[in-house]
């Protein structure tokens, strides 16, 4: 039996802008919302503010405003401004549940 490790094919933002839509290499859809993934950011700022107890618990209405595709990972913008995180591919599976 060989293993299949999805990985990403394509990607776009959701018509309103908030969710991400991936899909796999292997034809599979799948979706995180933007807010998860701001929640998520592993960029310092965001680490540095997690560490002080400043990181927000939410982010209501959270919209992507870009995308930059770097290869190994994506860089998302926020319409917070936010636009330091850096999403590699695994990673990004991950938070769609795969």
């Amino acid at each position: 039996m060989t293993l299949v490790v999805p990985t990403v094919a394509d990607y776009e933002a959701s018509a309103d802008l908030a969710t991400l839509l991936v899909r796999t290499a292997q034809d599979d859809a799948l979706s995180v919302p933007a807010e998860a993934l701001r929640l998520s950011c592993k960029c310092a700022h965001c680490t540095r503010a997690r560490f002080d107890g400043r990181f927000p618990d939410a982010f209501p209405g959270i919209a992507i405003t870009e995308i930059g595709d770097l290869g190994y990972g994506l860089n998302i913008s926020f319409s917070d401004g936010h636009n330091r995180g850096i999403y590699p591919k695994p990673y990004l599976l991950s938070l769609a549940g795969r």
